[in-house]
């Protein structure tokens, strides 16, 4: 395990690396599913805090194997055993997530977080053994998560009355990790190239469980009710909203991470883009309950939980797109605007019902990605 050549050419994602991406869909299904329940009920607080946490464990467990990955990935027997472990661990966790979200009891999903955290400290400690230029970060790195995961279990215990607080301190402490472990710039060989394919192979999964979540509402809807012209709008605008978050995510250059501040910001800010383009997918169920009057809330309330999703998918992807010169964002104020006409669209629900405010949301979202691509354009073609 002596790193893996950052300037490799041609670097992509392996089988074992698309095998356990895999395991994830399993547990974002999971929380997507229970977000959809909870929302549907009109228990908005306890989902949106629940869901918060749950995306958490599974984003960060794979935010952290997919740039060891990057720098150390040998693919011989021991690294393959010790992927397995994790994966057993993701499974585990999306088996507590029901219990997370019902009655607060997060000791399944930590159980799984433990176990997957554990097998990567031993992915660390033999880089450490034998990567003798990279040991100390790799030492740093298995220190942290070994003080970290010691605290999620501590935590277990704490009065009910400090369970968010110690959340929000348990995330705090997971975040400075790297930040800790790389003090002295880039001393872990990830691949630039490879760390942006990753990201963007796993955001094309969670579109995917958007797709998978709209399908299931959509064949329960039409085998109770029939196809309504509501339903369809939602059809529609829901296909949309999808496609256009694609391309805006997918156009562009390959992203450019020339710095630990940069590849940092990078990766943490896609536990916003993830989680909410998973979020859509419960929106979307929510929705489609409306039009079907089996949801605990009102127009308005059935419409924001897929206008707010989008909207923050789309501010979330200005930012990241503008510090890494990607995607579909050919200004700021568009995205902006963009997600302010999303949300307009969200809150007049009542009078243009939810399926014409998600059918706006579509033609909206398309009509901003197709400004962003003119605005590209005319950059491009002035330069030249």
């Amino acid at each position: 395990m002596q790193g893996r050549d950052p300037g490799e050419e041609h670097r992509a994602s392996t089988p074992l690396e698309l095998l356990f991406d895999l395991t994830f869909v399993v547990a974002i299904s999971q929380a997507a599913a229970e977000l959809h329940h909870a929302l549907a009920e009109g228990h908005i607080g306890a989902a949106l805090s629940g869901y918060a946490a749950v995306f958490f464990a599974i984003w960060w467990a794979w935010m952290n194997f997919t740039w060891f990955a990057s720098a150390y990935d040998t693919d011989d027997v021991p690294y393959r055993l010790l992927t397995l472990v994790q994966m057993a661990g993701v499974l585990v966790l999306a088996a507590g997530v029901q219990s997370a979200f019902e009655h607060g009891d997060f000791a399944i999903v930590v159980v799984g977080y433990v176990i997957m955290r554990v097998a990567l400290v031993t992915q660390w400690l033999r880089a450490a053994v034998e990567h003798p230029q990279g040991r100390g970060a790799a030492v740093r790195y298995a220190v942290g998560i070994i003080v970290v995961q010691a605290g999620w279990i501590a935590r277990l215990w704490t009065p009910e009355a400090w369970a968010w607080v110690t959340f929000v301190v348990m995330v705090a402490a997971e975040l400075a990790v790297p930040a800790w472990a790389e003090f002295r710039g880039r001393t872990t060989r990830w691949h630039p190239g490879h760390i942006a394919e990753r990201y963007g192979l796993f955001t094309i999964i969670v579109l995917g469980e958007v797709i998978l979540a709209a399908l299931a509402a959509v064949r329960s809807a039409v085998s109770e009710g029939g196809l309504s012209p509501g339903l369809l709008m939602i059809v529609v605008g829901g296909l949309l909203l999808v496609f256009s978050l694609w391309w805006l995510y997918f156009s562009g250059p390959e992203a450019e991470l020339p710095c630990l501040k940069t590849a940092l910001s990078w990766g943490y800010g896609h536990y916003v883009i993830f989680a909410a383009v998973a979020a859509l997918g419960a929106g979307l169920e929510v929705a489609l309950g409306a039009i079907e009057h089996h949801a605990h809330l009102s127009a308005r309330g059935a419409a924001l939980t897929v206008a707010v999703p989008v909207a923050i998918v789309l501010v979330a992807l200005g930012v990241l797109h503008r510090l890494t010169g990607t995607g579909a964002v050919g200004h700021q104020l568009l995205v902006v605007a963009g997600a302010l006409v999303v949300l307009a669209l969200g809150f007049a629900a009542p009078a243009i019902g939810v399926g014409g405010a998600v059918l706006g949301m579509g033609l909206a979202l398309a009509a901003t990605l197709a400004a962003n691509l003119l605005t590209i354009c005319r950059r491009v073609t002035t330069a030249v």
